[in-house]
């Protein structure tokens, strides 16, 4: 069966399959090619008859990064798919005619330069058969989206986003949806851009709620540090470090160079004047600030009241980093002077902050005191950080159940690494289960019920089952227990801003 629904630039057909319509691959802005490439995103242009939407379309260009021993695509979808036309959301909702459904608006992680709306664990089937209208939508990534290119306007992946949600204020009604009822969520880099749209001033009004899942406001830079990346791209590939040396080379010809300066072993210093680094090389290509769309850094945009209209969810998972150190084996092989090097190139005081951590300790393995560290600097700690500086309503939670992926004799298995929670959140276990899926063999059903109604709530009127998280009181909802604590400051907290 099909149905057919209007949008401002014409009709779009979708599928209804068990109780939900599917519309794949809708054009919220014009296809960023030409000179729409390194440009603001444009109003989709207009067509006649009915525009089939019921296969997903083109993706931004990327390269895939594996990991050992793990099924990515059902993380991050199936790499670039080329075409023009990429600026696209999908919507799933109940297949009836119900009005006013609560909206969620989910942005992708993948480090900003990686990752689609069409990854199969996101799958929105399971918040419209529980009567939320889901939106996915697409981004532009890397060089196109997030990187600070003299005379090409800043942070267009960022402005991508709140065009997106400006396209969902002015049409979702006409799927269903409530345009005053709107939750923006996301993972990873996803849940980054949540925290900079709540501080955005070009963002405000267009959300009511947000939901940030590993993911924070501090890992922005300013503009100029920013530009010393254009510059190492641009002497990678003969090129003038200008627009038109950007625009003179085609999307897919720059991700060789991409890969090259992301290296852990490329020489570039992307520290600010404090000496920090704030991403950790887990992405050279991230929002700057000191423009329109982030005037300030967004935990000193909080501070001034930024985003204290919107509620805020936001929480990590318990291991975030397992996803990078388990499955290659950093974890256990890592020595001390290397880990001491790694942190020190992104950190000041390397050596009190391990410390901090039991590096040195006996039977502390270096490995180990260095995963645990990387844990909370990255992840948690910052979003804990983003929660205090929020004056709105926030609630902060805590996901760590533990995946036995890569148990054995010699691990504990991959446990609650990095993106575990999202097949909780959407309910959509069965992607990521088997023997290379990121859940391993048999997840809990009940977790999943128990996590996808929490949202559901939230994203309809405000629900939660636990109190509002402070500065002082401190309290985080462990997702798998089922209860929420107090929780004190980490060992890293005299360490960062």
């Amino acid at each position: 069966m099909e149905m057919i629904v209007p949008t401002g630039a014409g009709l779009v057909r979708g599928a209804m399959v068990g109780g939900v319509a599917r519309f794949l691959g809708v054009p919220y802005a014009a296809a960023p090619i030409g000179d729409r490439r390194f440009a603001l995103p444009q109003p989709p242009e207009c067509w006649d008859g009915v525009r089939d939407a019921q296969a997903p379309g083109a993706s931004a260009p990327q390269r895939v990064r594996g990991v050992p021993g793990v099924d990515v695509e059902a993380l991050v979808g199936k790499g670039w798919l080329p075409g023009e036309d990429y600026l696209t959301l999908n919507i799933w909702k109940p297949a009836d005619d119900r009005t006013a459904l609560p909206v969620m608006v989910f942005i992708h992680g993948g480090g900003f330069v990686l990752g689609s709306k069409d990854a199969a664990v996101q799958d929105g089937s399971a918040f419209a058969r529980d009567g939320v209208l889901l939106v996915a939508i697409n981004y532009r990534l890397g060089i196109e989206g997030f990187l600070p290119i003299p005379g090409i306007p800043t942070n267009l992946g960022l402005r991508d986003q709140i065009f997106a949600l400006q396209w969902v204020r002015e049409n979702i009604a006409a799927f269903g949806g409530d345009p005053a009822n709107v939750t923006v969520f996301g993972e990873s880099a996803g849940a980054m851009s949540v925290a900079n749209l709540i501080a955005s001033p070009l963002a405000k009004g267009l959300f009511r709620r947000a939901i940030a899942q590993s993911g924070h406001g501090a890992m922005t830079r300013d503009i100029g540090v920013a530009q010393r990346l254009v510059k190492a791209l641009a002497k990678r590939v003969k090129i003038a470090p200008d627009a038109a040396g950007f625009r003179s080379v085609a999307p897919g010809d720059m991700l060789d160079a991409m890969e090259k300066v992301s290296l852990p072993t490329a020489r570039l210093d992307l520290r600010d004047a404090d000496g920090r680094e704030p991403v950790f090389g887990i992405s050279r290509f991230v929002p700057v600030h000191g423009d329109d769309v982030l005037p300030q850094k967004p935990l000193d945009a909080l501070k001034a009241g930024a985003g204290a209209q919107v509620d805020l969810l936001i929480g990590t998972n318990a291991e975030e980093m397992n996803l990078y150190f388990v499955p290659t084996g950093v974890r256990e092989k890592l020595g001390r002077l290397l880990a001491t090097w790694f942190v020190h190139k992104h950190q000041p005081q390397a050596r009190k902050l391990l410390k901090a951590y039991g590096m040195g300790a006996e039977g502390v393995k270096p490995g180990h005191a260095f995963t645990d560290a990387l844990h909370d600097l990255v992840f948690r700690w910052p979003a804990r950080r983003f929660a205090e500086e929020h004056r709105g309503r926030t609630h902060m939670y805590e996901f760590a159940w533990r995946s036995p992926l890569f148990g054995g004799p010699r691990s504990d298995g991959l446990g609650a690494a990095h993106a575990m929670e999202l097949p909780f959140v959407f309910d959509t276990l069965a992607s990521v289960t088997g023997p290379q899926g990121l859940c391993g063999e048999a997840p809990p059903q009940a977790l999943a019920d128990r996590v996808h109604r929490i949202w559901v709530d939230f994203a309809t009127d405000g629900r939660l089952p636990w109190d509002a998280f402070t500065r002082d009181n401190r309290l985080v909802y462990r997702l798998a227990e089922g209860a929420a604590a107090y929780e004190p400051p980490m060992p890293c907290a005299p360490y960062l801003p």
